[in-house]
């Protein structure tokens, strides 16, 4: 009878420890392989005028591509300041204000810059309050100076903030009306006149509309209107322009749009 070949005990505890741990590098080579499969997030960095929709938009893209988008909202005067100091999305989605500036710096070629929408400036009252009259330049003056509180976007910061001190100084009231007024930072500044804390915010419609608890008095008169187009692009530093490229076209399709608009742009 042929005797059978045994394994000296002694060498099975490093045989087993050999198969652990080559089980546990094969395991860790499938983790890395995994990962590597995956694509990375799509970081999107986008002025707040344009959160309403994009919120919305972004959730279906998500779900129809399985794609992680991250998305930033801020004003555009932060954006550009994280871009000067470095920062790298992917996507972009500014005003056309600063399309120029954002072309020579070399974020994005102009030539693969593409029109949004575009949004008016408008005012809020609290919900159920009264609505005073701001149809002509001398009616919405009248009402800014009767005003008990007013609110609007730091100037340095926000498109909307930087054109009403504007409309403040063509009217003569940017001084009558200082002590009584409010800087918003980020986000929806209006959101103070909804708890009842300001009697007047104003900000572009699109940041205005979503605002739970506040209602659109009306956008400023014509005289004194300014309507912002936003734009968006692919960056020229982004590691995924394939990704991003298929997302803004995403954003120009014709459902797309009907969601911008739905949310208070006019569209091209």
């Amino acid at each position: 009878m042929t005797e059978r070949l045994a394994m000296p005990i002694q060498t099975m505890p490093i045989v087993t420890r050999w198969l652990q741990r080559a089980g546990l590098t094969l395991g860790l080579l499938l983790c890395t392989l995994a990962a590597s499969a995956q694509p990375a997030a799509l970081r999107i960095w986008s002025a707040g005028a344009a959160q309403a929709p994009m919120t919305e938009l972004t959730q279906a893209y998500s779900t129809r591509q399985a794609t992680s988008l991250q998305v930033d909202y801020a004003p555009v005067g932060v954006l550009m300041s994280r871009l000067a100091a470095g920062g790298q999305p992917d996507v972009l989605i500014l005003s056309q204000d600063v399309a120029a500036a954002v072309a020579q710096a070399g974020w994005c070629d102009a030539d693969n810059t593409q029109a949004l929408g575009s949004v008016g400036v408008g005012v809020a009252v609290k919900e159920g309050a009264h609505r005073p009259d701001i149809s002509s330049p001398e009616a919405l003056r009248q009402t800014l100076l009767d005003a008990k509180s007013i609110t609007y976007i730091n100037p340095s910061k926000g498109t909307s903030g930087k054109h009403f001190a504007e409309v403040l100084q063509r009217l003569g009231i940017r001084e009558a009306v200082q002590s009584k007024t409010t800087f918003g930072e980020a986000g929806y500044v209006v959101e103070p006149v909804a708890r009842g804390e300001v009697e007047l915010g104003i900000q572009q419609i699109t940041e205005i509309l979503p605002v739970p608890g506040v209602s659109l008095l009306g956008p400023l008169p014509p005289a004194l209107q300014k309507n912002t187009t936003y734009t968006v692009c692919v960056t020229r530093f982004s590691p995924e322009k394939i990704q991003a490229k298929a997302f803004m076209q995403y954003l120009l399709e014709d459902g797309a749009r009907r969601i911008f608009v739905a949310k208070g742009f006019t569209v091209p």
